[in-house]
């Protein structure tokens, strides 16, 4: 990490101000250097086109929460930077409902404040509240230097910030100083239940706009898989081969979008079995699977959440066939399930059915009755996706886990079989399999469309593809 400007030999400014994030390592500042950093800087403003993303659409967003609400005040925080180690902090990503109703995603969010003022029995104003861009000089040269001495927000530590003008021309929203804003009464997104659940039901059904974000997040995502299968040999050769495939997705998810919109699970054999296997620490075999379940976020926080497994040697040997064509027919028939009117849950039952029955043709259940087959898929067949990966959390099951589709929601279709390498009510052939397929789809006026189609799922369908990219 780089140090901040060195000391001047004459005296030191008196301290350093409280409000100032400085290292402990950090130089004093001369009051000649304090001087001089203040003054011949020219002037850089913020292009006058520059507006963020999707700011048509936020106003009418603002306005469906303002009539949930009225009368009342209504606070939506950015969320706070969190400490990673000492002095270094987690890279910022904005809560997803503030994101949702400015537009705003960038990392210079932290610690911002949307506020809906009521203007009106049944209307709001929104104000934002930011930190602006940093003064290069307060008048007399003697200023507290935020800009290159604040590592936490100071322009020369972490890039340029608006000032208060420049944020209200790019979202259209009247902006404020954060430090007006104090302890203010009303609704806390971050605190109130009900405005969190409104926030999350909101935002079950995306607009135009918000499937063309998460169309691309998912074509970002397919070149993603693609590039980890054409480095498939340089990760069979490394002993930490998950951690490979790991950093070649993520390599993509950088170049093309915001990162990654959740931890990527590379799980190669046994490791496929444990659900969330985030570790990636584990040494590659030609002769098993790999699961991979990943997804690009785009640089306005929309994530794909996509899981392909994979023959490393690229054919399925016959027993993994046999697992993976039960899991493909689950999914199969779940899509299937998918359409306007349907019960959220339909099209996790309908995929459970197939799983059980093919358990207990294999003879591992007595029969597909009752939910024994649980043991071996885990957890629910899929869930709504959008600005967060298991998107719409706080919506009352009513609305979303009890509730029936809609047209325009977007949601996975991941039924999964983890046959632990332990279990012994298997035979040994199964044990050590993990079977998980992923596919994000939205929900038309007389189905759902497959967004993720450009990917193969079928058995020929992967080892062809497979094949083409190692070729090549």
């Amino acid at each position: 990490m780089t140090d901040a400007p060195a000391d001047a030999s004459s005296d030191p400014v008196p301290g350093t101000p409280a409000r100032l994030n400085t290292g402990s390592h950090d130089r004093p500042v001369s009051i000649e250097l304090s001087r001089f950093m203040a003054g011949n800087w020219a002037a850089s403003p913020l292009p006058d086109s520059a507006r963020v993303p999707g700011h048509a659409v936020t106003p009418a967003r603002r306005a469906r929460l303002s009539a949930r609400f009225p009368g009342e005040r209504l606070i939506v925080p950015a969320g706070e930077l969190k400490v990673r180690s000492n002095d270094c902090d987690h890279r910022f990503r904005p809560h997803s409902a503030y994101a949702w109703l400015t537009g705003l995603t960038g990392e210079d969010q932290a610690g911002h404040v949307l506020v809906l003022e009521p203007s009106g029995p049944h209307a709001h104003e929104a104000v934002l509240y930011l930190r602006p861009r940093s003064p290069r000089a307060d008048g007399d040269g003697d200023g507290d230097g935020e800009f290159y001495r604040d590592r936490r927000y100071g322009e020369f530590w972490v890039g340029r910030r608006p000032d208060l003008a420049e944020a209200e021309r790019l979202t259209g929203i009247r902006c404020a100083h954060l430090d007006g804003l104090g302890s203010p009464a009303g609704r806390n997104a971050a605190t109130d239940p009900e405005l969190a659940s409104a926030l999350s039901e909101l935002r079950l059904v995306k607009d135009a706009w918000e499937v063309e974000q998460l169309q691309l997040a998912v074509d970002h995502t397919t070149a993603g898989f693609e590039d980890v299968v054409r480095a498939l040999p340089r990760a069979l050769a490394h002993p930490r081969g998950e951690r490979w495939i790991e950093g070649v997705f993520g390599l993509r998810a950088r170049a093309e979008g915001n990162g990654t919109g959740y931890e990527t699970i590379a799980a190669s054999g046994a490791h496929a079995c444990t659900l969330h296997w985030i570790r990636n620490d584990g040494r590659l075999n030609g002769a098993e699977l790999l699961l991979l379940d990943a997804g690009v976020e785009t640089d306005t926080l929309y994530t794909a959440d996509i899981t392909r497994t994979l023959p490393l040697s690229g054919r399925f040997s016959p027993v993994q066939r046999q697992v993976y064509e039960l899991v493909l027919a689950a999914q199969e028939a779940g899509i299937a399930a998918l359409r306007p009117g349907a019960s959220f849950g339909d099209f996790h039952r309908a995929g459970m059915r197939v799983i059980a029955e093919g358990l207990a043709e294999w003879g591992v259940l007595k029969d597909a009755e009752g939910d024994l087959h649980r043991r071996y898929t885990l957890c629910s067949s899929g869930h709504m996706l959008g600005l967060d990966v298991h998107d719409c959390a706080k919506a009352r099951a009513e609305t979303y886990l009890d509730g029936v589709l809609e047209e325009g929601q977007v949601l996975t279709v991941e039924p999964g079989l983890y046959l632990q390498p332990d279990d012994e009510t298997l035979p040994v052939e199964l044990r050590g399999i993990g079977v998980r397929i992923e596919d994000d789809l939205v929900i038309t006026s007389d189905g759902a469309r497959l967004m993720s189609g450009a990917l193969p799922r079928t058995v020929t369908g992967i080892e062809e593809w497979m094949g083409h990219l190692l070729e090549g």
